[in-house]
């Protein structure tokens, strides 16, 4: 039990380090959360700072999903202090339960006053270790539609809706044998629909056109 919940806390330790508050700070001595949408995310930071600074945000808040999920679970051995009633085995309900903990300490991070991001990129990162070739869809989906569109909001929540559904396609259409597919399709649209959840002030702002756009252009919005 010990070692589980030392798993659980290093899981969420990763997950609280704001890097968009590092990366704002670093860049331009400010508080991302001071600014734009307030949230602190790669989303915010694109807008305020520039797509440069907010795509490396994205990326190390992804690869603190990848850390839990492939470096913390590892600490673990032996048997689990419980009795595993699903149909993952051991190893892969440990990194689930170490990839959610990394998403929790990302939307409240014990290092910013509880006051994170939305989880996504994180949550991208424990998935793709989970469910690779289905995030990876999601992932070219996101990022021909924020191309496209410049709405990331919009690539978010497509990419989400496109992750269970590319399973139920693989398994159902390709009859691709899926390990553990009757357990890991419930538990990815458990997913999207958060995503989706947390999208939803975006999804009236998408509904009423005025949903903000990023800007490809090299010319940085200015801040105090």
């Amino acid at each position: 039990m010990y070692l589980l919940a030392t798993i659980i806390l290093l899981s969420y330790l990763v997950g609280s380090i704001p890097t968009s508050i590092i990366v704002s700070k670093l860049t331009k001595g400010i508080d991302i959360r001071d600014y734009g949408s307030g949230n602190a995310g790669g989303t915010n930071v694109m807008r305020v700072l520039g797509w440069k600074q907010g795509l490396v945000v994205i990326i190390l808040d992804s690869l603190k999903g990848v850390l839990a999920v492939i470096v913390i679970a590892r600490l673990h051995y032996g048997a689990i202090p419980f009795t595993n009633v699903t149909p993952f085995d051991d190893f892969t309900l440990i990194q689930i339960i170490a990839g959610i903990a990394a998403v929790i300490g990302h939307v409240w991070t014990v290092f910013a006053g509880f006051r994170g991001g939305k989880g996504i990129a994180t949550a991208l990162g424990m998935l793709l270790m989970i469910s690779t070739i289905d995030m990876l869809v999601a992932v070219g989906i996101f990022i021909v539609v924020v191309f496209v569109s410049r709405y990331v909001s919009l690539g978010s929540i497509l990419g989400a809706i496109a992750v269970p559904l590319t399973l139920v396609i693989r398994e159902n259409v390709f009859n691709v044998n899926i390990p553990n597919y009757s357990t890991l399709l419930p538990f990815i649209i458990l997913v999207s629909l958060i995503v989706i959840f947390t999208h939803r002030k975006n999804v009236v702002r998408l509904i009423n056109g005025n949903e903000h756009k990023l800007n490809f252009s090299k010319k940085k919005k200015s801040t105090p």
